[in-house]
């Protein structure tokens, strides 16, 4: 049994490592990190280069992607920016809330066709043969995850549509095939026994009916928030990835991975809405969970109520990061299936498809990095953002109705919510492809502010005096010549909220990395993601390396600077790849 509980309200054991001078009552000079620097206990295993992925909402595929008659050249060039960092593209899953009303029309012309009612609702879609010639658009190498239809109990409607894709991607293309988007929110009210009897004969089927004989299918897709504390009868009640494997989910030896999605914010009712913030989101990114838990809802959920309080009074509630929420499902998941086998499918900051000055800013860009690289660093495989639209039934009191979602990373085409247009949010993953690189040895870890004992992050009350604005992350690559002994690169993340509008000098840190070089002394090269503050929504001003990628294309000079001693100094709301 793995006690994430144990010990996660009071003890703290690595602050220790790490000296801290103050600047003033709210902010803090110098951090200097003290090692050691050889590869800590808790680095994951090499990274998977497709962790930055992509999901992308069945229903608005074609605005994103285009077809083979108009394509759409800027989706085509920011996917193209990201594999030429890796030499792998990132994966894209097709599914959403909209794939549990989508059938497949062997005879229709049009790659894609949603149905809207006289009230403007999207009621369901439909895709014919050109379709597959649209997902054949997107950069060559590019592994599809296709989510089935679920929710209409229609197994021949399922295997069609599994036939038609397979048919015409095949193994080279499709990674896995997905039964069922969020099914824990169907009207059906499954349980994991329910979903279990539908979903383990239905890929034992479909691969039969395929001729696969081996695992290829991803099973959850789930969206309700871990309760807290995990080891309850409550808490193991709840419909997820363990229980449905518990339930017999792999009996036919047909999942390959696990996913659910995670969402931290929302704007799907009033109450939430309220504390769906920038400063929220960019500096509070302790996750406060209260002991009486119901259920908090993810992207697709209607009403509801809250169980977490996404806010930075620490009171005497139990704080540890959001995601942390997830790693008693993670560890068990991959001494099961893996490793590699625990994904986030879907996710995004501001469920209900984001929230204006929020979602769409340069913060954004910052709560995604570290998200991403905290994520990887509590051995999540792959992280799909999700792209898409608001949905009118998905809540009846959402607060956005119509265009594309506030919280994608570009707009593909012109739309109610604006024109076509790239945002701060993805040159967040820019950072992240280029600092895993070509590389297939690159493991990765939390070094500031570290973690306790029991594999949570240290917290404010446990140890974290820079209140969870600094995140260091270290890449250790098992090819390199100091082998494990230094990392060869480091992530450098200052959360502290400063936006343009502010009317006083923007702070920064020093910080001290000279205990993970091998050489102390010696020089480094920096790279920056940074913009004129938090609040900025436009990407022509926010800069990765100095160069700007509005146009989905990089323009400007490589701005590489160098440093020297070990002091790197970070501005607030930007980050730093620092390697040598």
């Amino acid at each position: 049994m793995w006690f994430l509980s144990k010990v996660l309200p009071c003890v703290a054991l690595v602050s220790a490592r790490h000296v801290l001078l103050p600047r003033n009552e709210t902010g803090m000079s110098k951090l200097t990190l003290s090692g050691p620097a050889s590869l800590p206990m808790d680095a994951t295993l090499p990274l998977n280069p497709a962790l930055a992925s992509f999901s992308i909402e069945t229903a608005f595929f074609e605005e994103y992607i285009g077809n083979q008659t108009i394509p759409n050249t800027l989706s085509r060039n920011l996917f193209l920016n990201l594999k030429e960092r890796t030499g792998v593209p990132a994966e894209v899953r097709i599914g959403g809330i909209t794939a549990d009303s989508t059938f497949w029309d062997p005879n229709q012309e049009a790659a894609l066709y949603n149905f809207i009612d006289s009230t403007g609702a999207l009621r369901n879609t439909t895709l014919g043969p050109q379709f597959w010639n649209s997902v054949k658009l997107l950069p060559e190498g590019t592994k599809i995850v296709m989510t089935l239809d679920l929710e209409s109990l229609n197994y021949t409607g399922a295997l069609d549509m599994a036939e038609a894709a397979w048919t015409s991607l095949g193994s080279r293309q499709i990674s896995r095939f997905e039964i069922g988007n969020e099914p824990d929110q169907y009207y059906l009210n499954l349980d994991a026994q329910k979903y279990t009897a539908t979903w383990e004969p239905w890929s034992v089927n479909i691969s039969k009916a395929l001729g696969i004989n081996y695992p290829e299918f991803q099973v959850g897709a789930t969206a309700i928030d871990p309760l807290w504390p995990y080891n309850t009868p409550q808490a193991d009640a709840q419909f997820d990835c363990v229980s449905a494997l518990a339930a017999g989910a792999n009996d036919g030896h047909t999942v390959t991975t696990c996913s659910e999605h995670t969402y931290q914010y929302s704007v799907c009712d009033p109450t939430r809405t309220a504390v769906a913030t920038l400063t929220n989101l960019v500096s509070c990114r302790l996750f406060i969970a209260t002991v009486n838990c119901n259920k908090n809802l993810g992207e697709s959920h209607t009403l509801g109520s809250v169980s977490h309080s996404f806010c930075c009074d620490h009171g005497t509630l139990i704080p540890s990061r959001y995601l942390d929420l997830w790693q008693p499902r993670i560890h068990s998941v991959r001494a099961q299936l893996g490793p590699d086998a625990f994904v986030i499918g879907e996710f995004n900051s501001v469920s209900c498809s984001g929230r204006a000055n929020v979602s769409n800013t340069f913060g954004q860009a910052m709560w995604l990095l570290d998200t991403t690289l905290y994520a990887a660093s509590i051995n999540v495989s792959r992280m799909y953002v999700h792209q898409g639209g608001p949905l009118a039934l998905q809540s009846s009191t959402q607060l956005n109705h119509g265009g594309l979602s506030l919280y994608n990373l570009w707009y593909p085409v012109d739309n109610q919510n604006g024109p076509i247009q790239v945002f701060p949010s993805y040159l967040a993953y820019l950072f992240v492809t280029e600092a895993i690189g070509h590389s297939r040895s690159l493991r990765l870890s939390n070094i500031f502010p570290g973690r306790q004992v029991n594999g949570s992050s240290v917290t404010t009350a446990g140890g974290d005096p820079s209140a969870g604005q600094i995140s260091v992350y270290g890449f250790w690559d098992e090819n390199s010549a100091n082998i494990l002994d230094y990392p060869t690169k480091l992530a450098l993340l200052n959360l502290e909220i400063y936006n343009h509008t502010d009317s006083y000098p923007r702070p920064n840190i020093t910080i001290d990395i000279s205990a993970y070089l091998p050489k102390k002394t010696q020089q480094v090269m920096v790279r920056r993601l940074t913009s004129p503050g938090a609040d900025v929504l436009s990407a022509n001003i926010t800069t990765w390396a100095g160069q700007t990628f509005a146009s989905g294309a990089a323009e400007g000079h490589i701005v590489e600077e160098k440093a020297y001693n070990g002091q790197v100094i970070l501005e607030a709301s930007s980050a730093a790849l620092v390697y040598w």
